[in-house]
């Protein structure tokens, strides 16, 4: 069997000199805050790949918690990582399969999404949820989960979850000034040095992403789901983690006899 230029190579000199070689490199990403640039390669077989490689220590130590992340974490809206590959000053690369869509980081894309009928919103929040629940029973923590980790596909109705780097067993005690995230999805506790990070803190975070795209408004002042969703998502970004939902699987069934 030949072998695959990307799910078989170990070690390569260097990333995107490699990449021209085996296909045709068609989107680049390189203005990224984690220090890794992210590659979209298109295979002679018309196969397409996303290859995100480590440009200093703090990206390859990210990568390096993505990889243990997706060897104990799988769902289908989550976006795998499939191989790595060793490049030059022992960074390294990782391979994934390439999704269609458009990043809801951005305004136009958040509000685009925001505006949608609520029931295709709905679903996607139901995607995000089930999606945690692996991560849940996996063991691990969302951190700095926010609407840059959401790829949304507007033709096909379809989400998917990406750069889910910083994610990580828990829980356990921040001994930083803060963890990484945005300030819109953050809970307090994120911002605590020798405070504890638990599921509860995950909860909070799938609270804030249900209110932010839920909401029409620049200024969270036009939620568009049902006051009994409301209160579901009160209790989930409440700033003592002992008042949310003891867990994600908690928060779903609440969720879910909302609607």
């Amino acid at each position: 069997m030949t072998p695959h230029p990307l799910l078989d190579v170990e070690k390569v000199p260097a990333v995107e000199p490699y990449l021209r070689t085996v296909g045709e490199v068609f989107r680049g990403f390189r203005k990224q805050d984690s220090g890794c640039f992210s590659y979209g390669v298109q295979l002679p077989d018309g196969t397409r790949w996303f290859v995100k490689e480590a440009t200093n220590d703090r990206a390859q130590c990210s990568l390096d918690r993505a990889w243990a992340f997706h060897r104990v974490v799988r769902h289908p809206v989550i976006v795998p990582q499939l191989h790595r590959f060793a490049a030059a000053g022992g960074r390294t690369a990782a391979v994934m399969p390439w999704h269609e869509g458009e990043n809801l980081c951005t305004g136009g894309n958040r509000s685009r999404f925001r505006a949608l009928p609520v029931p295709r919103i709905l679903r996607a929040l139901d995607r995000i949820l089930d999606a945690h629940l692996a991560v849940e029973a996996a063991g691990q923590i969302a951190v700095d989960f926010y609407d840059g980790a959401l790829l949304y596909d507007f033709e096909g109705d379809e989400l998917h979850l990406i750069d889910l780097d910083d994610y990580r067993p828990g829980p356990f005690v921040l001994a930083e000034d803060r963890l990484p995230g945005s300030r819109r999805f953050m809970a307090p506790e994120e911002w605590r040095r020798g405070a504890v990070i638990d599921i509860r803190t995950t909860v909070h975070v799938l609270g804030r992403t249900a209110c932010l795209l839920l909401d029409a408004g620049e200024n969270e002042d036009a939620f568009r789901g049902t006051a009994a969703q409301l209160a579901v998502l009160a209790r989930a970004t409440r700033a003592e983690p002992g008042e949310r939902f003891a867990g994600v699987r908690e928060l779903v069934e609440a969720w879910g006899a909302a609607k």
